[in-house]
């Protein structure tokens, strides 16, 4: 846990105050609104890093891959063949399967910084990244929507044939605030939820195990017990961070493939 985080623990006498949403707000450079802040500088960092590993994973490539070879192999196929052509279909996957890998691996990075030694801050637990992200599915879908199929013939495909006429108009009005109200909230939210979540039970287990081993010898089997809560938790939350960018990149997915689709 950085020393920053640390700093959520305030004693006052026998008092402790947690964490808060407060503590995703760590400026390094500055302050106000246009401070440098920790989040930011770890979205730096692993830009650099995905940068480094595709870069050196496609250099040189071999018909018997190396390690970075390998990797990159593997998470692109499964990307590509169990999500972009599962969702999207056989006929158009092709040309989002670059936009759902980008999003796939800097999603999934973003969200193992959270329990990253040393770094332990997951840029998507701050809600303008799950927005910059789910604004990009937005516009992808949408706009290829409108190309494929028309302005008229693309919200016409939001009712599916068989509807009754007299029900229709109703049916367009839910899925038209779907389209272009809930799919998006629901995304970026969910995302940001569950890092946010994650961030702060993981605080607030190690930092109330510190606060409680330094309020004596009995307290201090209380502060190890936190700790071992904080070591599963820590599992747990890989397992949630892999599968919420799975979930992301299959909902976007799944949303372009609404868009390329010819009919319902």
């Amino acid at each position: 846990m950085s020393p920053v985080t640390m700093g959520a623990v305030v004693a006052a006498g026998s008092e402790f105050h947690g964490p808060s949403p407060a503590d995703f707000w760590q400026p390094l450079i500055g302050s106000g609104e246009w401070a440098i802040t920790r989040p930011m500088f770890v979205l730096v960092l692993v830009t650099g890093i995905l940068a480094l590993w595709l870069t050196r994973g496609t250099r040189n490539l071999k018909l018997v891959p190396g390690t970075g070879q390998f990797l990159t192999e593997t998470v692109y196929g499964f990307v590509r063949n169990d999500i972009a052509r599962e969702l999207i279909g056989s006929k158009h996957y092709h040309r989002f399967v670059p936009l759902l890998f980008s999003i796939f691996i800097f999603v999934l990075l973003n969200n193992l910084m959270g329990i990253t030694p040393f770094v332990m801050m997951p840029p998507t637990g701050v809600i303008g990244v799950p927005i910059a992200l789910t604004l990009v599915v937005y516009v992808v879908y949408h706009v290829t929507g409108f190309k494929e199929q028309g302005f008229v013939g693309y919200f016409k495909h939001m009712v599916p044939s068989g509807v009754p006429m007299v029900i229709a108009p109703v049916v367009l009005l839910l899925e038209i605030f779907s389209f272009f109200v809930t799919r998006p909230l629901t995304l970026a939210l969910r995302l940001f939820g569950n890092m946010f979540a994650g961030h702060m039970i993981l605080t607030l287990f190690v930092a109330g195990g510190w606060f409680l081993v330094q309020q004596g010898v009995l307290m201090a089997l209380a502060g190890a017990g936190s700790f071992f809560m904080a070591f599963l938790m820590t599992f747990f939350e890989l397992l949630i961070q892999t599968v919420q960018a799975y979930v992301f990149t299959l909902l976007a997915a799944s949303y372009i493939g609404d868009g390329v689709a010819e009919a319902h």
